[in-house]
């Protein structure tokens, strides 16, 4: 079974109800990470162009991608612009840190 790593960049406001959408779905590993930068439409108004946001590291099956890519879109939604991206991008091999090994992806279930 092929993995993909979505990653999502999302307001912060966003996160209790993506986290919250997620967990509904039984995905059970991912990785927050605060962060701070801008996209495409910095506010050039202030005196500091970046604004707080996460980002989002979910390692899944190809199967479930659509699903969880849509379940992100959906709770991060707003009518403002500026709310954030989702990518997706294929794995090539994940290790253990403990057996030092190449992990199987059924041992990753999200």
């Amino acid at each position: 079974m092929e993995l993909r790593l979505v990653v999502a960049i999302i307001r912060t406001h966003a996160l209790e109800s993506v986290e919250k959408r997620l967990q509904e779905m039984g995905v059970h590993g991912l990785t927050v990470i605060r962060a701070r930068g801008f996209g495409a439409s910095p506010n050039l108004f202030s005196r500091d162009w970046l604004v707080d946001q996460v980002k989002i590291e979910i390692y899944l099956e190809q199967d479930r991608v659509d699903a969880v890519v849509a379940a992100i879109l959906d709770a991060a939604h707003s009518e403002s612009p500026g709310n954030g991206i989702v990518a997706v991008l294929p794995v090539e091999k994940v290790y253990s840190v403990s057996s030092r090994g190449e992990e199987a992806p059924n041992r990753l279930r999200s």
